[in-house]
């Protein structure tokens, strides 16, 4: 087994029992102690787990890292919030389609799933299989341009007719949001004005 399906493996385990010894994940692993304490330093580094005496638990989610949108760096508090799920597990939380389409774009290889929620009926629903509906008469006051997911063509067109806008795929969403940024980095937030990525 490699590192990083050891690493994923323990955050399954910790994600079902809370803590867990060295000792026992040696054991379960079949590998030495020295080496699963290789294995677990990138998650306590990341801060994904926490080293206990003799073993590690996950580590708590706080209140503003789970809120704010990783992409814009906003408080993620709107009705419309996207989520990313990489191969190894991380959860990234995006404000909005806007930011949730251009940070996919940013790291596709290393995402597993994109999920978004239903404009209307506030579902989860997987991004990919979305319609997106942009520059609908509809202010939000998120990022720019707004984009709005619907589960259901019939009701993107519906929402269409009385808002305006254009209906979009996942693919021709990203590419028309990422046109419309010109190349630029971010999503012309404020929050995002004068990091340096």
């Amino acid at each position: 087994m490699l590192p990083i399906e050891r690493r994923q493996q323990l955050l399954e385990w910790l994600k079902e029992e809370g803590a867990l010894s060295i000792t026992e994940i040696s054991r379960r692993l079949h590998v030495s102690e020295m080496t699963i304490y290789r294995d677990i330093k990138p998650l306590i580094d990341e801060k994904r787990i926490l080293k206990t005496s003799g073993g590690i638990s996950l580590a708590p989610v706080t209140t503003a890292s789970s809120t704010a949108c990783t992409y814009c760096f906003k408080e993620a508090n709107n009705r419309h919030p996207v989520q990313i799920i990489t191969h190894d597990l991380r959860v990234e939380q995006l404000c909005c389609p806007h930011c949730g389409l251009l940070r996919y774009r940013d790291i596709e290889k290393e995402v597993s799933q994109i999920i978004c929620r239903d404009f209307l009926h506030n579902t989860t629903i997987s991004a990919k299989m979305a319609y997106f509906l942009i520059d609908a008469d509809f202010n939000l006051n998120c990022c720019q341009p707004q984009v709005l997911t619907f589960d259901s063509l019939k009701q993107a067109e519906q929402f269409q007719k009385g808002f305006g806008g254009r209906i979009l795929s996942f693919e021709e969403a990203i590419e028309e949001i990422q046109t419309r940024m010109n190349g630029k980095k971010g999503c012309g937030c404020s929050n995002r004005e004068g990091l340096v990525e």
